[in-house]
């Protein structure tokens, strides 16, 4: 008589339970695991992240030749002359490079060395030139973050 009565409660309680998951799967609150049948029917897709800078090719830094040195301007709220260089690699490919810093003597047929980083306010740069490597000199009367610019010690 008692073992009736637990299993009647136990099988309202599932019921219930039953119920209340149905409900809340449906409302999306909770998410379902899926069954192995399901996963070996459509295995589950790799995220594939694109990369940054690819024209680097996995290098931390490539040479290339100037091919077209000018200014250009920044995106909307900024206001400003940018430099940039049109830049052939020697994989052959060519990409659009800013070159950091006050004054440059950067000219066409100029080697430089570039890395990777792109520049917020200009759309498709996503390269930065080395200064102190090459052709590209270092800036100028230089005294702080002299590395970042390619100033030697005085």
């Amino acid at each position: 008589m008692v073992r009736l009565h637990y299993c009647l409660i136990y099988n309202e309680l599932i019921h219930v339970l039953h119920k209340t998951i149905i409900h809340c799967m449906l409302q999306n609150k909770i998410d379902i695991m899926p069954t192995i049948n399901q996963l070996l029917k459509n295995p589950r897709n790799l995220k594939f992240v694109k990369q940054k800078s690819s024209a680097l090719k996995k290098c931390p830094q490539k040479k290339g030749t100037c091919v077209k040195v000018y200014t250009t301007n920044p995106k909307k709220p900024n206001s400003a002359d940018r430099k940039v260089a049109k830049v052939r690699l020697t994989t052959g490919k060519s990409i659009i490079g800013y070159i950091p810093g006050e004054g440059h003597n950067l000219q066409e047929h100029s080697s430089v060395l570039i890395r990777g980083g792109r520049v917020k306010d200009l759309p498709g740069v996503r390269y930065h030139l080395i200064r102190g490597s090459y052709d590209l000199h270092a800036v100028v009367n230089r005294k702080k973050s002299r590395s970042k610019y390619g100033k030697k010690k005085v």
